[in-house]
């Protein structure tokens, strides 16, 4: 590991990057909000499967 060449790609890679604007930042919350939502949902009907199903927890 060479720390100076680290250190400069990493503050090239800082420099590149930018915050995002509002309807960026809102779009990407909606859609990883969606996606939390459908993992929990998609885990409680499993769990509601096997609660059915004979020898479940």
């Amino acid at each position: 590991m060479h720390l100076p060449t680290d250190l400069s790609s990493y503050v090239r890679v800082l420099k590149l990057a930018s915050t995002p604007s509002w309807e960026e930042f809102s779009q990407i919350a909606k859609i990883a909000g969606a996606g939390i939502l459908l993992v929990g949902l998609l885990g409680f009907l499993i769990f509601a499967l096997m609660s059915f199903v004979p020898g479940g927890p």
